[in-house]
């Protein structure tokens, strides 16, 4: 059930596999949900802008039913995407959004 989308103007990521297998790991450690549940999306080479700027940038959506704590995780994920894609930290917006376990489906039903 968590979920976490990176979308990046970086129109060449090197290492995408490893990169989505990171946050996997990242986000299932900081939720304390299994990784089995932990879905990790990248979109690259989206046209956007930060502050004005197309310089690098990106835009972390992250869902979960629970078990998100912004202030920690958003070092965290910032730390990772600066390491693997060189994008400074003060150029990454990232969302958090607590769902309800009666509005996330999966195999046919809902979490509730």
């Amino acid at each position: 059930m968590p979920l976490i989308n990176l979308r990046t103007n970086v129109s060449d990521v090197q290492g995408s596999d490893a990169l989505l297998k990171k946050l996997s790991a990242a986000l299932a450690s900081a939720t304390g949900k299994p990784e089995s549940y932990v879905m990790t999306l990248l979109d690259f080479g989206v046209p956007m802008t930060f502050a004005g700027s197309n310089d690098p940038c990106a835009y972390v959506e992250t869902k979960s039913i629970g078990a998100l704590t912004p202030p920690k995780m958003s070092d965290r994920f910032c730390e990772l995407i600066k390491a693997s894609l060189g994008i400074p930290k003060d150029r990454i917006y990232i969302g958090f959004d607590d769902v309800s376990a009666s509005h996330w489906g999966w195999n046919g039903r809902t979490f509730d």
